[in-house]
C-alpha cells in the first residue's frame, strides 16, 4: 500500500478481499476500447456536463441493496445523458462481477469503466471494460504502478489512475497518467470534502484528463466541481439512489444548461417588470 495511513476497517477488508483474489491468464483480455476523451468531448458539444454514471448494486457507505438488471440501468443513464458508464466488479462489498460489466457493455454505445480493487497484473485479465480504476492508495509503489498502467495500456483498456491528496497525484504523473481521478472520499475515514478535489485541481497538467470523483449529489455539486476544473465527474449513490435513474442522471448532466435557462427566465422577468 502506497500510504502510511490506517485504512478505514470497511475499506481495509476490501483490500484484503482484494489481495486473495485470483485473476485471468495473460492474453485472456485484448480490448478495442471506446475513447473517454472522445465520449467527454461529445457531451461537451451537446451541451451537457459529462458525466460518468455508476452502477452499483450496493456498497459499504451506502444502505440497502438495488437489484434492477444492470443493462437496464446502464440505458437509463445514458438516456439521462451519461456520456460514460462505471461498473462495480467487486463482488464480496459491492454485489458486483464481471458478468455485470459485459451485459452493460454489450447494451450501451459509450465507454464502460471496471471499478475494482486491482492490485497486480492477473487482475486485469478477467473482463473486457474501456477503462480500468487503478487506485495509488493501493499500490506499493510508484514503479508498480507504472507496471499496471503499462499493462493496461498493453491489453487497450484505458486506466483512469484515482489519487486523493497532490503526493499521490505525483505519482500518478510520474507514471504516465492521463486520465486522473480525484476521490473527495477520504479512504481512512471514509470522510467526503469536496474540497479535495479543489485542492488538488490547480496541480494537474491541462493535458490531463480530471475526474472528480464522490460526493457529488446535486447540481450545485456539480457546477462547484466543474469550475474547479473537472472535465467529467464520476457518480454513484446519488443516481443509484433515485427511483428513476434517468431522472436522476438527467438532473446532474443537465446542471449547466438549467441554470442558464433559469437566469434567462429571471431576465424576461425583469425586462417585462
Amino acid at each position: 500500500m502506497n500510504s502510511g495511513e490506517e485504512l478505514a476497517p470497511a475499506v481495509q477488508s476490501i483490500l484484503e478481499t482484494a489481495r486473495e483474489r485470483t485473476g485471468g491468464e495473460p492474453g485472456d483480455v485484448s480490448v478495442s476500447a471506446r475513447s473517454l476523451p472522445d465520449a467527454l468531448a461529445r457531451a461537451e458539444s451537446d451541451g451537457r456536463v459529462p458525466v460518468i454514471a455508476e452502477v452499483k448494486p450496493t456498497s459499504p457507505t451506502t444502505d440497502g441493496t438495488r437489484e434492477d438488471d444492470p443493462a437496464e440501468l446502464a440505458r437509463a443513464m445514458v438516456e439521462g445523458g451519461a456520456a460514460a458508464i462505471s461498473v462495480l466488479t467487486e463482488p464480496t462489498h459491492f454485489g458486483g462481477s464481471p458478468e455485470a460489466l459485459t451485459q452493460v457493455r454489450e447494451a450501451v454505445d459509450v465507454p464502460v469503466l471496471r471499478k475494482d480493487f486491482l492490485l497486480r497484473e492477473e487482475h486485469l485479465d478477467v473482463v473486457e471494460a474501456d477503462l480500468i480504476l487503478l487506485i495509488v492508495r493501493f499500490v506499493d509503489d510508484g514503479a508498480h504502478l507504472e507496471e499496471l498502467i503499462d499493462g493496461a495500456r498493453e491489453r487497450g483498456f484505458q486506466p483512469l489512475v484515482e489519487v486523493h491528496d497532490r503526493a499521490e497525484l505525483e505519482t500518478a504523473l510520474e507514471a504516465g497518467a492521463d486520465i486522473i481521478g480525484v476521490n473527495n472520499r477520504d479512504l481512512g475515514k471514509l470522510e467526503v470534502d469536496l474540497g479535495t478535489f479543489e485542492a488538488v485541481a490547480p496541480d494537474t497538467p491541462e493535458d490531463v484528463t480530471l475526474i472528480a470523483e464522490s460526493g457529488v449529489s446535486s447540481p450545485e455539486d456539480v457546477r462547484r466541481m466543474r469550475a474547479a476544473g473537472a472535465d467529467a465527474l464520476l457518480v454513484g449513490s446519488a443516481i443509484m439512489a433515485e427511483g428513476d435513474v434517468t431522472d436522476g442522471t438527467r438532473r446532474l448532466t443537465t446542471a449547466e444548461t438549467n441554470t442558464d435557462a433559469e437566469s434567462e427566465m429571471e431576465t424576461d422577468t425583469e425586462t417585462q417588470i
